[in-house]
């Protein structure tokens, strides 16, 4: 069976679904930088509110971002990963470490805090030990 003839498992179709274009990838690698609002979302990403509106629904409908709303007038809503949602967090600083590696282009508006301009760096937790850890 050539590599061509195989079906990819289950769960990585599944996965892929959900999270495997980069506009959803880029909506989720703000919100682990704490950008939980989607003015702020879209202003530091470059995406289409019609296209964020999109992907953030399909991440709502599957459990990884609440949608919660912080103002009533107009309604505004912001999102916060769940468990779901932050089991995801390795997936872009995986491909931010590639990317920086094997494909490296012009910073992007993510690689710098918004506020100050300092570089950031991707820091996988261990929540339950509060300290960095390495997957690998």
């Amino acid at each position: 069976m050539s590599v061509a003839d195989r079906t990819p498992p289950h769960s990585v179709a599944n996965a892929l679904a959900v999270v495997g274009d980069h506009w959803s990838l880029l909506a989720l690698q703000e919100v682990f930088f704490g950008v939980r609002r989607f003015n702020l979302i879209t202003a530091n990403t470059g995406i289409s509110p019609n296209v964020l509106a999109a992907r953030l629904k399909k991440l709502v409908e599957h459990g990884a971002l609440p949608k919660e709303l912080y103002e009533a007038h107009p309604p505004r809503y912001e999102y916060t990963p769940t468990k779901a949602g932050r089991d995801l967090q390795p997936v872009p600083l995986a491909l931010t470490e590639w990317g920086q590696r094997h494909a490296p282009q012009s910073e992007s508006a993510t690689e710098r805090h918004h506020d100050c301009g300092a570089a950031l760096s991707p820091v996988r937790r261990l929540p339950h030990l509060n300290r960095a850890a390495s997957l690998l």
